[in-house]
């Protein structure tokens, strides 16, 4: 058993800017949300900025405290008396080297009656009581801010990504079959759930990050050039200038390699999907073959590879912050040894230390968004490469309404290539099927009968020749209309894990009960259905399997009465059947087929000897045509066929 992923014949390779430039798309409609979250971030980073002005009064004032504590200890050893010298520059030095606004604060308290300080030059009672209202409510704002940039993003990026959900089915449920016939089921389960989920974690934890941890950056450094150039400090500010995009490196390098072992991982996940889908799906054949064991060994093999793929790409992962730390601190060694060797006093670079040392946790922050844009790369690429493919039917640009249908189906000329096929399922087929009749196809396995059936329900378009319904081409019918006007009973029944009452009303919503248990009646399914305590409201099980196979066809056949098309496709429907279970059925299809225009395919034959005309097919064409008198009489093909089962 291969343990690769198997890439898919759509996957394409999307760059940063494309892959978010697609997802923008998606969340323009909710911008109003994503703005307010953003405005939020970058409010909640502006409150660093009070903070950094306060640093350097404080350590002015400080600093003056203790030139003054030294002046007055050294006049009282020169005894020249307690008042011979009294803090004779500390309100000079004190103001020297405060910001702007500190000047224009202390005249404004002073118009309102207080000072900011004491005759000694310390903090002031009436500050104090500012300082103890204002700060509570500047950090409720903070905290205010925080939650409605978290929540506003939070909202947004689930929105969306239910929005890509929602596109990925209608674009999956769009394809004809030859899509669904190329792809692997599993895989598409992961690509459509998994990449999602995981686009999802990636849009809240970048918008929350892109939305403070720029502007908190972008706040330091800017404080930090105003106060270098505001205080003649060029020659810091160049080597900060040139330092700064050091933190960059680990990023660089490291991106690359985290965004191939993500995808690496993201593929694993989609072979474990596959694989757990098709063990449940042959769950009877894996049981009956008694390889429990087997599958446990070959699904522990695959959770072992997924595992390794992932513990590589986290390893990388985390291996960024540390990487930017160790890059940082070699930083801020390199500064402090040139300050020494400067000459550059403590007090002057503090102000500019403090914004850097702050500024630690958003570099960090944005060092690990380069490794969630690369994640989230990978799962645009996976989403976005589905997307963009089709293979869906081509629908008419001016469809042509059918809500009836009144004359005869003609195929004129048919042929049918499968892509990647050698040669034609179906070639030169001409046949009619007037209203009310029905036109039976017989013929050995892969001789091109249930490709016709296709062709008529539109499931797939002729490669020459056309299907016409009362003279129009099914190709210019709106396909909404040609599904309400056809209808199907196929060989393999699978219901949905429902309730009987909620599978017969399938594709008939507004059904009543009581003309559901009509249509059961009908299909001889009331009986088995009234048996159980549940009736109808009994669970049919995944795929249906909670009830027989004969139990399965009566409720498919009871959906199409009710649905009560006036097209009937019939493929192989009796052909699974005991001959007990297989009267019950076909006592259902006599009931299901009265006055209406009737496609079947059988193997058995017994079941098709009243069409009113038989198709004989083998490699693609029609062999034989005629009635079952007809054809048996002429002692070909198809008497052959009978003679065969007779002897069975």
């Amino acid at each position: 058993m291969s343990l690769h992923y198997r890439k898919e014949f759509f996957d394409r390779e999307y760059t940063l800017r494309e892959a978010y430039g697609r997802l923008w798309k998606y969340a323009r409609r909710y911008r109003l949300r994503i703005f307010a979250g953003l405005a939020c971030g970058i409010l909640t980073a502006g409150t660093l900025l009070p903070l950094y002005q306060v640093i350097q009064p404080t350590l002015d004032q400080v600093s003056a405290q203790e030139r003054a504590d030294a002046a007055a200890g050294g006049g009282r050893a020169g005894a020249e008396g307690p008042r011979a010298e009294k803090k004779p520059a500390a309100p000079a030095k004190q103001a020297e080297g405060r910001p702007a606004w500190f000047g224009k604060v202390e005249s404004a308290a002073a118009s309102l009656g207080f000072s900011m300080e004491t005759e000694e030059g310390g903090i002031s009672l009436a500050l104090l009581a500012a300082v103890l209202v204002v700060i509570p409510l500047v950090a409720l704002l903070r905290l205010v801010l925080v939650f409605l940039n978290q929540y506003c993003l939070t909202w947004s990026g689930f929105h969306v990504v239910a929005d890509i959900r929602v596109d990925m089915l209608k674009h999956i449920q769009r394809q004809s079959l030859e899509f669904s016939g190329k792809i692997d089921v599993g895989q598409l389960i992961s690509r459509s759930t998994g990449d999602p989920a995981q686009v999802q974690m990636i849009i809240q934890q970048v918008l929350m990050e892109l939305a403070r941890a720029p502007f908190e950056i972008a706040v330091s450094v800017g404080y930090v050039a105003w106060f270098a150039v505001a205080n003649g400090m060029m020659p810091t500010l160049l080597i900060i200038v040139v330092g700064f995009p050091l933190f960059l490196l680990p990023v660089v390098a490291l991106s690359r390699k985290i965004r191939k072992w993500t995808k690496r991982s993201l593929e694993r996940t989609s072979v474990i999907t596959s694989k757990i889908h098709e063990l449940l799906t042959c769950v009877r054949v894996v049981k009956a073959s008694d390889t429990e064991e087997m599958e446990n060994g070959r699904y522990r093999e695959l959770n072992d590879s997924f595992l390794k793929s992932t513990l590589r790409a986290v390893r990388l992962g985390q291996f960024v912050g540390p990487s930017v730390e160790s890059v940082g601190i070699m930083m801020i060694c390199a500064f402090v040894a040139w300050c020494f060797f400067a000459h550059v006093t403590l007090a002057k670079i503090m102000p500019m230390l403090a914004p850097l040392l702050i500024i630690y946790k958003p570099l960090k922050q944005m060092a690990q968004l380069q490794v969630q844009l690369e994640t989230g790369r990978a799962s645009l690429a996976r989403i976005f490469s589905l997307l963009d493919v089709s293979m869906e039917l081509p629908e008419p640009e001016h469809p042509a309404e059918k809500k009836t249908f009144e004359d005869a189906i003609r195929f004129e000329d048919v042929s049918f290539r499968y892509s990647g096929a050698d040669a034609d399922a179906v070639s030169g087929a001409t046949f009619e099927i007037p209203r009310g009749k029905t036109v039976a196809v017989v013929g050995s396995t892969g001789s091109g009968k249930s490709t016709l059936a296709a062709l008529l329900s539109r499931f797939y378009d002729p490669s020459s020749g056309s299907v016409k319904m009362d003279g129009t081409d099914l190709r210019d019918i709106a396909t909404a209309d040609l599904r309400r006007l056809v209808g199907s009973v196929m060989q393999e029944t699978l219901l949905f894990n429902d309730t009987i009452e909620e599978n017969i009303k399938y594709g008939t919503p507004g059904a009543t009960h009581e003309q559901v248990v009509e249509a059961a009646k009908l299909a001889n399914a009331h009986e088995f259905i009234s048996a159980q305590p549940e009736g109808y409201a009994r669970n049919a099980g995944e795929k249906g399997f909670a009830l027989s196979g004969g139990e399965r066809q009566r409720i498919a056949i009871a959906r199409a009465i009710l649905r009560n098309p006036p097209v009937l496709i019939l493929d192989e429907a009796t052909s699974a059947l005991d001959t007990v279970t297989e009267r019950l059925v076909q006592s259902a299809l006599d009931n299901l087929m009265k006055n209406r225009t009737t496609f079947a395919i059988a193997h058995r034959l017994s079941t098709i000897r009243k069409a009113d005309l038989i198709l004989v097919m083998e490699h693609g064409r029609i062999v034989e045509r005629g009635t079952h008198g007809e054809l048996y009489a002429a002692g070909g093909r198809y008497r052959r066929l009978c003679d065969m089962q007779e002897d069975r």
